[in-house]
């Protein structure tokens, strides 16, 4: 390795070192319990005990910071799961497998997404992140209801008020309520697979 390519890698690894710093100082002012107008790229600069123009050369935006810190919780919640749902040659049981990769995610920082919603409501930054991610499931599952009836007609008002229904049972809002303080996993999951299959089923015998 020739000593230029040593010092980049060398600056790499710091810059990420430091990017993960950022990111996780994000994380516990959220956790914290920050308000909207608490959160900002100072308090965050602050908590990582980096320079305010640091975050911004890492992110260029508390929306971009936000996104990182998203994409960063989604890694780790295993999101990356989603794939083999829509690799699966049933498309009920690639639904089965979405519901559940998405159940293990909103289990998998409860206290941090929580707030991430909450903060959504009330911020238009953290709602236009959120916004979009919730976006981007409810595409998921239109492409899954298009699969599951494939060979059948539907018309596109029941199909939107079916991707609707799935969205709703999908959300953190409903795997928050459903599980409370005390119920598991291992129980909620299931229960919401029921409930798609119902609401599938009411459909297919329209």
């Amino acid at each position: 390795m020739s000593p230029r390519s040593y010092q980049l890698g060398r600056r790499q690894a710091a810059s990420d070192e430091t990017r993960a710093r950022i990111i996780n100082a994000a994380r516990e002012l959220i956790a914290g319990g920050a308000s909207f107008t608490v959160f900002s790229m100072e308090a965050v600069a602050r908590q990582a005990d980096v320079a305010r123009m640091t975050v911004y050369h890492q992110f260029g935006s508390k929306i971009g910071l936000l996104e990182a810190l998203c994409d960063t919780l989604a890694s780790s919640g295993g999101m990356e799961q989603l794939a083999d749902a829509f690799r699966r040659a049933d498309p009920r049981d690639a639904l089965d497998q979405y519901i559940t990769v998405f159940a293990r995610f909103w289990e998998s920082d409860r206290l941090v997404l929580r707030r991430l919603r909450g903060l959504a409501a009330l911020d238009p930054d953290f709602g236009q992140v959120i916004r979009a991610r919730d976006g981007r499931r409810r595409e998921g599952l239109g492409v899954l209801v298009r699969r599951i009836f494939s060979q059948s007609q539907i018309d596109m008002a029941a199909f939107d008020e079916l991707v609707n229904m799935l969205y709703t049972l999908t959300s953190f809002e409903c795997f928050e309520t459903l599980a409370g303080a005390t119920r598991s996993l291992e129980v909620v999951t299931p229960q919401v697979i029921r409930l798609a299959h119902a609401a599938l089923d009411q459909d297919a015998a329209r």
